[in-house]
This record gives C-alpha cells, sequence and structure tokens, in this order.
C-alpha cells in the first residue's frame, strides 16, 4: 500500500494563514472603531491638540490630593463633537463651547456616585463659572426625563446647566476613545476641544486642590505655567 502523505505539513501551513487572518481582522475591527486615519495618526495624535498635551505636563504637578485620580493626556486627542441636547429640548455640541475651556461630566440618577458629585460640580461652577469656563454636566437618564430634572430641584442645584442625552450615545462616544469606563466620568477639554485629563469616578471637585487645578487649566499664564 502506499504510503499516506504526513498531514503536517498542511496543518503547519494552515497555522500562518490562521495567524494572518487573526490580525487582518484585528486590523479592520481597529479601523472600523477609528477610522483608516486612527491608524495613521495612533502614534502622534492629532497635531491641533498638541497644546493641550503640553498644557497636562505643566498641570501635573497640581493632580494631586482631591484630584490626584486625574489621568492627564500624554498624546495629543481631540474628542468627538459630542451631540446632546439643552434644558429647552435644542440640540447641542461640544463644538459651542470652542474658545472656552469645559469640564464634561456624564452622570445619571441611578448613579450614587454621581448624586453625590453633584453638588461638588455645582460648587465649581459657582465659583469659576463664566465666559472663560464652564462645567457641563450631561445627564443620560434613559427613562423618565423629568427624573433628573426634579433631582436637581430637590437638590437646589441651580447654577448647573441643565443637559441630557436620553441615548446615552455620548457616553458610547467616549467609551469609543477608551475615555468612559464607567460612570461618573468626567473630561477637561480647552478651547480647541482637546482633551487635557480625565478622570474616572467621581471627584471632590469644590477642594482647594481641584479649584488650583481648574484655574491653572484656564489661565495658565496667570497661574505661572
Amino acid at each position: 500500500m502506499p504510503e499516506r502523505p504526513s498531514p503536517h505539513p498542511a496543518g503547519v501551513r494552515r497555522i500562518p494563514i490562521a495567524i494572518g487572518a487573526v490580525l487582518i481582522g484585528a486590523v479592520i475591527g481597529f479601523a472600523g472603531v477609528y477610522g483608516v486615519g486612527g491608524l495613521q495618526r495612533s502614534a502622534s495624535g492629532d497635531p491641533a491638540c498638541r497644546g493641550a498635551v503640553e498644557l497636562a505636563r505643566k498641570l501635573a504637578p497640581l493632580a494631586h490630593g482631591e484630584v490626584a485620580a486625574l489621568t492627564l493626556a500624554t498624546t495629543p486627542l481631540r474628542l468627538p463633537d459630542l451631540a446632546f441636547e439643552d434644558a429647552d429640548g435644542k440640540p447641542r455640541k461640544l463644538s459651542d463651547w470652542r474658545g472656552r475651556t469645559i469640564l464634561v461630566n456624564l452622570w445619571a440618577t441611578w448613579c450614587v456616585p454621581c448624586r453625590k458629585e453633584m453638588p461638588a460640580l455645582e460648587s465649581l461652577q459657582t465659583r469659576l463659572g463664566g465666559p472663560d469656563f464652564e462645567v457641563v454636566a450631561v445627564n443620560i437618564d434613559t427613562r423618565d426625563p423629568e427624573k433628573p430634572k426634579k433631582f436637581l430641584k430637590d437638590a437646589n442645584l441651580t447654577r448647573l446647566g441643565y443637559f441630557n442625552d436620553q441615548k446615552a450615545k455620548v457616553f458610547q462616544d467616549l467609551k469609543g476613545i477608551g475615555r468612559a469606563l464607567g460612570m461618573p466620568t468626567s473630561v477637561l477639554v480647552d478651547g480647541h476641544g482637546c482633551e487635557i485629563g480625565t478622570i474616572a469616578g467621581p471627584a471632590e471637585w469644590a477642594s482647594d486642590d481641584a479649584i488650583q487645578l481648574i484655574t491653572a487649566a484656564v489661565k495658565p499664564v496667570a497661574a505661572g505655567l
């Protein structure tokens, strides 16, 4: 009887083919999430956001105490033009705040740490809110649109503007770039829409540590940075 050819060569040949398929699939998946441009820019990021990274580097000594959990930007990153609505139901986008430093915060009434954090965000807005800075707190409750409004009213949180996204797409958009892993999430954004720093979880935004850092982020020259 003739000898059967050894099955090993075919198996060996299939291994690199399988590995290649996995790698190609991974590349396609990455491109699907970030786009082809994401592959090209992954190493250096958005050149227009290099100033935000430089500012983040200078702010690093201030990221301590109550804001020690703030992760400062090390790669230039422009945030997606997040879309949501204001208290009147009018469409708003992140680009509406171009030229101003903002703290984007995602919160929900079902999130206990979010509810506890809101008075501190109110205090931050009261102390530093103005032409150069604003806390943009976006609610992502997806069921009863009146519930978050009632929460703010009952807690006497009147200085924060009310913004909401009942589809919670803003969370998915930030999650897609690795900037929202849970709730609450806050992103400090410069006037060009670029990330300065991100914090996962609540922070004591009314603390001296937070006030000093945000003040320096808004007016770095005056802060000696």
